[in-house]
């Protein structure tokens, strides 16, 4: 019982110490104007899926380790004869973390995974207006959970980091509070 009250590492820090840091910096009125992170979108779109069902089931698999939830499957919403695609195909799944599980996938990806990227110089410091970040991750091998040698084929994956920030000044700081690394302008 006490495990599941537990709260995540990143969590305790972003209450005691990102929460209040914000609110001095942008000095704010309210303390429900600190942006926070509210979720986490995993995508993974998958183009083999149309011919063999089993890549589906492997993907499946992989995403529920690196996410520890089970991802939806993505339907097509059209058909397109050149992709040979019809309309209600499973192409991809994605996943959405909220709480204790955001904040632990936050965690790895910040401490253990994107440190593994070869020759990594940072992650780009392009918000999309409104505070949210998107991140594309070419292989999936750098996350812990996924053995190089079970992945048979290395499929990149879409990580969506919806914010409460208003605008993208306020979403960098609070990324870049949490510890994400940012590349030096």
């Amino acid at each position: 019982m006490k495990d599941q009250l537990q709260k995540a590492r990143l969590q305790e820090t972003y209450e005691k110490e990102i929460h209040p840091a914000l609110f001095k910096k942008f000095s704010l009125d309210n303390k429900m104007e600190v942006p926070k992170i509210v979720k986490i979108v995993i995508n993974v779109g998958v183009k083999g899926a149309v011919n063999d069902s089993k890549v589906l089931q492997n993907i499946v698999q992989s995403v529920t380790q690196i996410s520890g939830q089970a991802p939806v499957r993505t339907l097509s919403k059209k058909s397109i004869a050149g992709f040979k695609l019809r309309e209600g195909l499973a192409i991809g799944v994605k996943v959405t973390l909220r709480k204790k599980r955001m904040y632990e996938f936050l965690d790895r990806l910040i401490n253990i995974s994107l440190p593994k990227v070869r020759d990594f110089q940072g992650v780009p410091v392009k918000l999309d207006g409104r505070g949210n970040y998107n991140l594309g991750i070419k292989e999936w091998t750098i996350f812990p959970e996924i053995e190089y040698e079970s992945a048979d084929r290395n499929h990149g994956l879409n990580i969506t980091i919806q914010t409460t920030a208003k605008n993208d000044e306020q979403g960098v700081e609070l990324l870049r509070s949490f510890g994400m690394p940012f590349r030096k302008a």
